[in-house]
């Protein structure tokens, strides 16, 4: 699935525009690589988003089409969330 779709359907990111947004400034990583949107996320990918000051990382655990707001964060599971001070 793509990386856009992935953070808006288990709701990391509430639109896909945004998502792609994001992607494409470089604030995201699998695996320890830059993304772009139309990267590829498979369960056992390992995401690192930057939210302005805070970096959220998290574990994919599975993929969905679509997704109910309730099952929504059983698509991943967070590893880490650090604030940056600047």
């Amino acid at each position: 699935m793509r990386l856009d779709k992935f953070l808006k359907v288990s709701r990391l990111i509430k639109r896909r525009t945004v998502a792609k947004d994001v992607s494409d400034q470089g604030r995201i990583w699998i695996n320890g690589r830059e993304a772009k949107a139309s990267s590829t996320v498979k369960p056992g990918d390992e995401l690192v988003i930057r939210f302005g000051q805070k970096s959220v990382t998290v574990r994919v655990e599975r993929i969905a089409e679509t997704t109910r707001k309730e099952e929504a964060n059983q698509m991943y599971t967070i590893l880490k969330e650090e604030t940056h001070s600047e």
